[in-house]
């Protein structure tokens, strides 16, 4: 399983990249507007060039033709761009226009086992069911995950299935135990997944102990 950060700080992707652990991003518009960017296209590139990763970048139009319009431009942006593309039905015909000219597209805003299976087939390299939101109306989220993952194994679809709109690290954990290929989470979920009171304690406690013993390091 793979982790992707979901965001669009900078700061943030460095950081992740840095520690070594993160091999790519998502993006969308109300991820955009909250850095105050303004060129898409230029935030979007200064990302790319932060991670060698794949980065997935959202069309803000509702019909498959300005879908299409602005995907194609998007695609040019950097050669690791992934072109989001809601899961309506003018984004499953966006999906197989777009895959067809080898233009890879992450199908987003899933929320059911049949839409994801409409993503696969339609080509989409990615598939995103939102945990999260399916959690916030009282559905189980994980199961849907467990639900895809199960299916496309069974068919050998190609599409990856990338477990979004994570809201803690235990959605991390039953991701991986499912068997999601992807999680994409923000900043502060990797942060806490970093952190262990005990690792806290014993660093502290190692430290203190060496301070005591008058050993020097040489």
């Amino acid at each position: 399983m793979r982790i992707f950060l979901d965001t669009a700080n900078v700061d943030e992707i460095a950081h992740g990249v840095k520690l070594g652990v993160v091999s790519g991003v998502t993006t969308n518009p109300s991820l955009v507007s909250k850095v105050g960017c303004q060129s898409y296209q230029e935030l979007v590139q200064k990302i790319c060039s932060i991670t060698s990763g794949d980065v997935s970048v959202e069309v803000i139009e509702e019909d498959a033709s300005g879908m299409l319009a602005q995907a194609r431009q998007i695609s040019k942006w950097a050669s690791n761009v992934v072109v989001k593309v809601p899961a309506t039905e003018e984004g499953l015909e966006a999906t197989s226009i777009l895959t067809r000219e080898g233009i890879r597209v992450n199908m987003t805003l899933c929320f059911s086992l049949n839409q994801a299976v409409l993503a696969a087939l339609a080509g989409a390299s990615y598939v995103s069911p939102f945990v999260g939101r399916l959690d916030d109306i009282g559905e189980d989220g994980m199961a849907l995950i467990e639900d895809i993952v199960k299916v496309f194994n069974r068919y050998s679809y190609e599409t990856r299935v990338l477990a979004a709109s994570i809201r803690h690290p235990n959605h991390v954990l039953h991701a991986a135990r499912v068997g999601a290929h992807v999680v994409t989470m923000p900043y502060k979920v990797l942060k806490q997944m970093i952190k262990h009171p005990l690792t806290d304690n014993g660093v502290e406690r190692f430290l203190t102990d060496w301070r005591q013993s008058g050993s020097v390091f040489s």
